[in-house]
C-alpha cells in the first residue's frame, strides 16, 4: 500500500526534496510520553544528528524532549529551537575546546566523556570559566548488537567510550578534580536495533558495572543508555510508530535501576525515522541489457545511507498505478554506488514520475552534501502543504 501524499502539490515543487509528514511526527511523539509517563523517572533527549529541520525540531520541544548533541553546531541548533540548556547532553569522542566553552557558557545538564584526556580539558575550561561541569562517563559495555557494522558502537574495538576495565580509575581521576562532577555512566551499543535482547544484554552489563561500582561506595545518580531502537523500513505505513512499549518495558524490567536514580534515553531514528521521505522525480528510463534504470534526479548526495550502510529504503512510485515492473533505482550522481535499490518493483515507471523513498526523517536531510556542485534540497511538511 502507498504512503498518502499530496500530490497536486507535489506537482508545482521542484525535485528532489524532503516531505515530513508532522501527523506522523506527533503520534510518535505522543506514543513516547504514553509509555515513559509510566516511569517517573525515565529522561528522553532527541538525538539532534537524526535530523537538525528547525521545522521538525519544534515539535519535538514542544512535546517536553530533551537534546543529545555531538557538536557545538547541535548545541546552537537546539538553544535556537528552544530546548532548554538543562535538558542538554553533549557527547562524542573528539569535543573541541570552543565546544566544551560553548556547553559551559550554556550550563548543560551534563558533558558523555569519553576519555580522560577529555576529562582533564573539561575540568581545565570549566576552571577557567569558574564552574563545575557535570559529567558522566561512556564506558565501552562491549555488548555486540545484531545490526550494520558501521553503526555498531559498543564492541571492545570501537574508537567510542572508555574500556570498562578502566572505569575504576577514570571515576577516581574524576572524584579528585574541583571543577567536574561526577553524575552518571552513559551506554551506546549501535543504532538500527530490533532484537530486545541486545538491550536485556546492556542492562545487564550496566547491572554489573553499577554493583562494582556500589561495592566501593560509589553512588550514581543518572545512568543513561543511549538510543538504538530501529524502526520498520520495510512497512513504513503498517508500522509508522516504532514499539516503545517493549522497549522502555524491557529496561524497567531488566534494569536493576536504583530508587534515586534517572535513566536517561538518547532516541533519534526512531523518532524521526518514519515522518520524512525524499521526494524525487523520474528523469530517464533506460533499458539496459538485461535490466530497466529507473534515473532519478535524486542521489546519494540527498540520501547516502544507501551508498554508505547498503541501507533499504522502501520505494515508490507515487503516480502510476500500472503494472508492477523491477527496475534498479539509481541517481545522477557520477558515482557506482549512487544507487537506491536493485530490483525494485514499482509499478511501470515514466519520464517525469514522482518516486518516494520512504522512511527517510533520519540521517537523510542531516547527511546532504555538495558534491558534484549539486544543489542543497528544499523541505515541506503536511502543515505547510494543507
Amino acid at each position: 500500500m502507498k504512503g498518502v501524499f499530496p500530490l497536486d502539490k507535489f506537482r508545482s515543487l521542484p525535485t528532489p526534496f524532503y516531505y515530513y509528514d508532522t501527523d506522523v511526527l506527533r503520534n510518535t511523539l505522543a506514543a513516547i510520553h504514553r509509555e515513559t509517563i509510566k516511569y517517573p523517572n525515565y529522561a528522553v533527549h532527541y538525538a539532534m544528528k537524526a535530523n537538525v529541520n528547525p521545522k521538525l525540531l519544534s515539535v519535538i520541544r514542544e512535546s517536553g524532549l530533551g537534546a543529545d548533541c555531538v557538536s557545538g553546531g547541535e548545541i546552537h541548533a537546539a538553544i535556537r529551537a528552544g530546548f532548554s540548556a538543562d535538558k542538554i547532553v553533549f557527547a562524542g569522542v573528539g569535543k573541541a575546546d570552543w565546544e566544551i566553552n560553548l556547553a559551559l557558557e550554556h550550563g548543560i545538564f551534563c558533558f558523555n566523556v569519553e576519555s580522560v584526556p577529555e576529562l582533564e580539558v573539561i575540568n581545565e575550561l570549566a576552571a577557567a570559566q569558574n564552574k563545575v561541569a557535570k559529567v558522566a562517563f561512556r564506558i565501552n559495555p562491549d555488548v555486540g548488537a545484531h545490526t550494520h557494522a558501521n553503526i555498531t558502537t559498543g564492541l571492545a574495538e570501537n574508537k567510542f567510550g572508555i574500556s570498562m576495565e578502566d572505569m575504576d580509575r577514570v571515576v577516581d581521576t574524576a572524584l579528585e578534580m574541583k571543577n567536574v562532577k561526577f553524575i552518571g555512566l552513559h551506554f551506546h551499543i549501535g543504532s538500527q536495533i530490533m532484537d530486545m535482547g541486545d538491550f536485556i544484554a546492556l542492562c545487564n552489563r550496566v547491572n554489573e558495572l553499577q554493583d562494582k561500582l556500589e561495592a566501593r561506595c560509589i553512588l550514581v545518580e543518572h545512568i543513561n543508555v543511549g538510543g538504538g531502537l530501529g524502526i520498520d523500513y520495510a512497512h513504513p505505513n503498517r508500522q509508522a510508530v516504532p514499539n516503545f512499549k517493549d522497549y522502555f518495558a524491557t529496561y524497567a524490567g531488566q534494569l536493576k535501576l536504583r530508587p534515586y536514580q534517572t535513566l536517561h534515553f538518547e532516541l533519534g531514528r526512531s523518532v524521526v525515522g518514519q515522518c520524512g521521505s525524499l521526494i524525487s522525480k523520474v528523469l530517464y528510463v533506460k533499458q539496459g541489457t538485461k535490466k530497466k534504470f529507473a534515473i532519478l534526479d535524486a542521489g546519494m548526495t540527498e540520501l547516502i545511507r544507501p551508498a554508505l550502510y547498503q541501507a533499504y529504503h522502501k520505494i515508490e512510485n507515487l503516480t502510476s498505478d500500472d503494472v508492477v515492473q523491477a527496475y534498479d533505482v539509481v541517481g545522477p550522481v557520477c558515482e557506482t554506488s549512487d544507487v537506491f535499490g536493485k530490483a525494485i518493483d514499482l509499478n511501470k515507471v515514466r519520464r517525469g514520475d514522482l518516486i518516494a523513498i520512504r522512511s527517510a526523517g533520519a540521517y537523510g536531510e542531516a547527511m546532504v552534501s555538495g558534491y558534484n556542485c549539486r544543489k542543497l534540497p528544499q523541505s515541506y511538511t503536511s502543515a505547510e502543504l494543507i
